[in-house]
């Protein structure tokens, strides 16, 4: 396969996959501003741009938190290059440049998905109407991938789509553990109370995994047995644990295909290594913050590897 084609499809998976869970973290940020004061609602708006690393950005067009300044930006914003909409105009772009090696499926799928949001978010979203345009993306982007499990052959393509999924999701997952509860928590003397609680239900909302985690769980809500859930429950398919099992599983598909393997794939398993190799506790020991930046700055050194390996070229 051309480099141009392997970086054409792992970039439209990639941008997909983060604009779904933009939608998500959005709509977990929307809640949190309805239930609580006008100053912890800036707060967690403030927040859902950190975590998107849009906060500076954001802070050159606006001077307030508004929710639906933050919204507009977020999902349409003209200045804003990492727009929900600019993901999936690029998704669309690289979906036709690489429109031999798609399903007509995939390509009605994505190229659909651009025309609705497109003509969805050509006007500033009201927040009456925010649920119903963060509902269309997700499932816009859930469309798309069905179109690729239900038509795409298991081979090089497919695999590549792949590997770029599970790249981002880990990759957003992390970022949402991270800055919402580390960044968005006040101090330590804060653990335990209703704020708390409040953060780590959040976390499960921007992940849809509230109603896995409460099954599991039978309610109790807890720092430890969330991030055990989040990062190690090979069950959740956002987990970190999961990504990665299913990465590895991708690249070695590409290995066996290629006939060798490469540097992506020795990083991939020293970053899963420190997944399948600790408990909650140990991770909690070395710090839930500091764990999560090392993840974060391995996923993307495997990605990069993933590029150089297979000679991706833009």
């Amino acid at each position: 396969m051309l480099g141009r084609v392997a970086n054409g499809i792992f970039w439209m998976y990639r941008y997909l996959e983060r604009a779904e869970n933009i939608a998500r973290l959005l709509a977990a940020g929307h809640r949190m501003s309805l239930t609580r004061g006008p100053d912890a609602a800036t707060e967690e708006w403030r927040s859902v741009l950190t975590t998107l690393g849009l906060l500076k950005s954001y802070k050159a067009a606006y001077d307030d938190f508004t929710g639906s300044h933050v919204c507009d930006f977020v999902l349409r914003g003209r200045t804003n290059e990492l727009s929900v909409l600019t993901m999936f105009e690029r998704a669309r772009l690289n979906a036709r440049t690489c429109r031999s090696a798609i399903t007509l499926e995939v390509w009605e799928a994505v190229n659909e998905a651009w025309m609705t949001l497109r003509d969805l978010l050509a006007r500033p979203v009201r927040e009456g109407s925010l649920g119903t345009a963060l509902a269309a993306i997700r499932r816009e982007s859930t469309l798309a991938r069905g179109a690729t499990h239900g038509s795409m052959m298991r081979n090089e393509i497919y695999s590549f789509a792949r590997a770029g999924t599970f790249i981002e999701r880990a990759d957003n997952t992390a970022r949402i553990l991270d800055v919402k509860y580390y960044l968005l928590l006040p101090s330590l003397a804060y653990v335990g109370t209703a704020l708390d609680t409040g953060q780590w239900d959040n976390v499960l909302r921007s992940l849809s995994g509230e109603r896995a985690y409460r099954w599991l769980n039978a309610g109790r809500m807890d720092a430890r047995s969330i991030a055990d859930f989040v990062i190690l429950d090979g069950r959740f398919p956002r987990s970190l644990a999961f990504c990665y099992k299913s990465l590895g599983e991708n690249l070695d598909a590409l290995a066996a295909l290629h006939g060798h393997e490469g540097p992506a794939h020795a990083l991939m398993r020293e970053a899963d290594a420190q997944l399948t190799g600790k408990t909650i506790e140990q991770i909690f020991d070395q710090g839930l913050h500091q764990f999560l930046g090392s993840f974060i700055t391995r996923n993307q050194a495997v990605a990069s590897a993933i590029a150089d390996q297979y000679r991706f070229v833009a």
